[in-house]
This record gives structure tokens, C-alpha cells and sequence, in this order.
């Protein structure tokens, strides 16, 4: 057999798509790509194409990146796969590659705050197999169950050059969280695609299969994405705490956390952007429900997260904030792009993070919470995608017409789940992420 690797890109649905070439042609596909589609952006999640502004016109190319190889060595087979980025023929980003996007945002935040971010994704998964063992939430024999996968995605994880922090059986059934230490810009959401990619992979050599879906069932948990972020300047010395800040907040880390809290119910569309992500998004379920701010607390969409460690450089380096609005049907890309430029126009606005919220915002009334400045967000896509339309500033963020594509992608998902109720659509979400 000849070995093939497989040339991806992670696009606007959260799918990995792309075309696989001999490894023996990998030095030459590097400088000169593979092709690719424009229309291809318009593939959602369920293989349906929306409306596309390009039709059957056009070509691009999918340049790899060689840092993001990732070599899955398994007893009977190896796969490999890389990422890149979509350029346009004469080699300028491609406004629609996701990679491109958060490049874009990420030199806009180092341009205006003179920062670089610290990233980190921490992802809950399920196996669709049924264990028959109950009560094995955080239990030690709902992991030993599935030790021999646990320690295969750590193994994996680690072999593909990223950090792992820790494996677990979470509190759903069959459902498990898998944590990795922080990476530097582009290789935070690079790393996300590629634990993703791991642990599907793993689950099924070890004949298993793997479920990152916002929601299998109506009547019980979901599955998120945690996001941390952190800054270093220039010269990599932390910037995100200052003990005289409130709650130990820089004012940098201030500013950025308010930008993303006033602009979080325009920018979900981008960070949990399926249909039953907002099942997902409701109170009570440890997800997030408004635009609050929160201090060691689970249910606020951005946490201020506590340190555990004494020495004060340590202190100032674990230091971190963590957006909860998310989950694995958002590109983790896009989903860092958005929440990135929410956090910027906070800082170029030059506005100041609230208190955190300390009780249930559940049992306020809507006037109560408008006068605190607290809003309900988004309680379905359709609201979500009205909200980052109507929104004049997100439209400042992204090239010309990237939005109306988006938009367009989007609506053609909702069209596909039309006439079904709640179970089904979990179903058919389960299958596809």
C-alpha cells in the first residue's frame, strides 16, 4: 500500500475536510497545495450545500502546514493527517479559511493591546457504546472501563507534540473530558482540531465510537467546550493578572473580558452555532444561560478561574479566563476568531469588566437583569444568527460578505432539521460530530 496523509481543513460546519496525497509527495504538496473548491465552504454539516455566492466558478489551493502534522501510530495501521490553509491561487488568505480568520484576529489584539493569547480547549465527549455501569459519574470504574482508550488519547495527544493535562469519566452517561495545557495563537485552535481528531480516531481502532455533539439526549447532559485564555506581551512575561485588579484581573484582562461579554449573544452564533446547542444553553445544566461574568462559578458564560499555586510569577502565569459558551459543532478556529475580536473592541472601547454575579440569574426578572446589565442569551439559532446579523460592529471583524455566507451556511442546516422534533435532531447531530 502506498501511505497517504490526509491535507485538512476544519471549515465553517467544525468538519475536518480535505484531500489525502502519498507522503512521499508531502515536500512538494507543502510550497504548492492540493485544490480546492470555493463552493466547498458552503457544505454544512450534514453534507447539504447552501446558497454560494460562487457556484461551479473558481479554484483554490489547501497549502499544509508541516507543524501541524500528526502521525497516529496504531498496532495495525498508521493514519496521518495536516492542516492548512486555503489560499487563493496567487497565495493570498482566502477570506473564508478559517485558519486565515484567526490569524486576522489575533495580530489585530497584538496590534492594539500588544499582547499574544494563551489558549486552551477542554472538550467533553461520549461513547455511543452503553457501559450497563450506573452511578459512575467522576467514578473510578466508569474510567477503568475505558482505560485503555483514556490512556491511548493521552498517549496520542502526546506523541502529536501537544501538552496533556488530565482524562476523566464526567458526570453524563458514557461521557468523558479530555484536558490539554495551553498553546500559543493559531496553535491553540489547531490543537483543539487535532484532540478532536485523536480521540475519534482511537475510539475506533479500539472499536469504539466517539461523540463530541452538543447534546444526545434532550432529558440529559451536554457535551461543551471550555475555552481559557491568558496573555503574555511580547517578550512572553504574563499579562492577564494584577493583584490590585478586581478580582485579580489585569486591565487588560478586564477590558477584553467586558468586550466579550457585551458582544456574546452576537458573537454564539460563531461558539454554538447547531440547532441543539441552545437545549444545551439553558440554566441549570452547568453551561451558560446569560452574559455574566462569574468568580468560581460554572453556570456564568466567562469564569474568572482560580490558581493553586503560592509562588507569585507561578501565580501570575496560571492565572486565566474561561469562555463557556461553546461547543465541538463550532470550528474551533472561528469560534477563538469571534470571541478574540469581542475581547479587542472591548479594549480599543475601552471599557471595564462588571462584578461577577453571584447568585441564581434564573430567578430575576427581565427588568431586574436589563438593570443590572445582564441579557438572556440567544435561546435558539435562528435568534443567535439575527444577532450577529443585526449587529453593525461584528460586520467591521470579517472580510466583505463573510457574514451573508455564514448566514446563508447556517440557514441551510436549520432547513435540513425542519419538521423534526427535538430527539430526532439530537440523533442526527450525534451521527454527524
Amino acid at each position: 500500500m502506498t501511505p497517504l496523509i490526509f491535507a485538512a481543513t476544519c471549515d465553517l460546519a467544525g468538519k475536518v475536510r480535505g484531500k489525502a496525497f502519498p507522503v512521499s509527495d508531502l515536500s512538494r504538496r507543502l510550497e504548492r497545495g492540493v485544490g480546492w473548491t470555493p463552493t466547498n465552504v458552503q457544505i454544512n454539516c450534514f453534507d447539504g450545500i447552501a446558497d454560494s455566492p460562487f457556484g461551479a466558478l473558481g479554484d483554490l489551493l489547501l497549502v499544509p502546514d508541516e507543524g501541524t502534522k500528526v502521525d497516529l501510530e496504531f498496532a495495525t495501521r498508521t493514519e496521518r493527517f495536516i492542516l492548512g490553509d486555503i489560499v487563493t491561487l496567487d497565495g493570498q488568505p482566502w477570506d473564508f479559511c478559517t485558519r486565515s480568520l484567526l490569524r486576522s484576529a489575533l495580530n489585530r489584539l497584538k496590534e492594539v493591546a500588544g499582547v499574544k493569547l494563551l489558549a486552551a480547549f477542554e472538550h467533553e465527549f461520549q461513547i455511543k457504546s452503553k457501559s450497563g455501569l450506573a452511578g459512575e459519574g467522576f467514578g473510578r470504574s466508569g474510567f477503568e472501563h475505558q482505560r485503555d482508550l483514556c490512556e491511548s488519547i493521552i498517549a496520542q495527544i502526546s506523541a502529536a507534540g501537544l501538552k496533556p493535562d488530565s482524562i476523566m469519566k464526567e458526570y453524563g452517561p458514557e461521557q468523558y473530558e479530555v484536558v490539554i495545557g495551553p498553546e500559543l495563537g493559531i496553535r491553540a485552535a489547531d490543537a483543539a482540531v487535532m484532540v478532536r481528531e485523536i480521540t475519534r480516531s482511537t475510539a475506533r481502532f479500539l472499536n469504539e465510537e466517539a461523540t463530541f455533539t452538543p447534546l444526545r439526549d434532550p432529558n440529559s447532559v451536554g457535551n461543551g467546550v471550555h475555552i481559557h485564555m491568558s496573555f503574555l506581551d511580547l517578550e512572553g512575561n504574563p499579562k492577564t493578572y494584577d493583584a490590585a485588579g478586581d478580582c485579580g484581573m489585569s486591565e487588560i484582562t478586564s477590558a477584553f473580558s467586558a468586550g466579550i461579554l457585551k458582544y456574546l449573544d452576537s458573537i454564539i452564533a460563531f461558539t454554538a452555532p447547531s440547532v441543539i446547542s441552545y437545549l444545551r444553553l439553558t440554566p441549570h445544566r452547568w453551561s451558560a444561560a446569560y452574559n455574566n461574568l462569574g468568580f468560581l462559578d460554572r453556570e456564568a458564560s466567562l469564569r474568572i478561574c482560580p490558581t493553586t499555586v503560592k509562588d507569585p510569577l507561578e501565580k501570575e502565569r496560571q492565572f486565566n479566563i474561561e469562555y463557556r459558551a461553546a461547543d465541538a459543532s463550532a470550528c474551533p478556529h472561528l469560534a477563538l476568531a469571534a470571541i478574540v475580536h469581542a475581547g479587542v473592541q472591548g479594549i480599543e472601547d475601552g471599557l471595564t469588566a462588571p462584578k461577577p454575579s453571584e447568585e441564581d440569574l434564573s430567578l430575576l426578572s427581565a427588568d431586574e437583569l436589563g438593570n443590572r446589565g445582564f441579557i438572556r442569551l440567544p435561546e435558539t439559532l435562528e435568534d443567535a444568527l439575527e444577532r450577529m446579523r443585526t449587529n453593525p460592529i461584528l460586520s467591521k471583524w470579517f472580510p466583505d460578505n463573510f457574514l451573508p455566507v455564514y448566514l446563508s451556511h447556517k440557514t441551510s442546516e436549520i432547513s435540513h432539521l425542519a419538521n423534526m422534533d427535538d430527539g430526532d435532531r439530537c440523533e442526527l447531530y450525534e451521527r454527524t460530530y
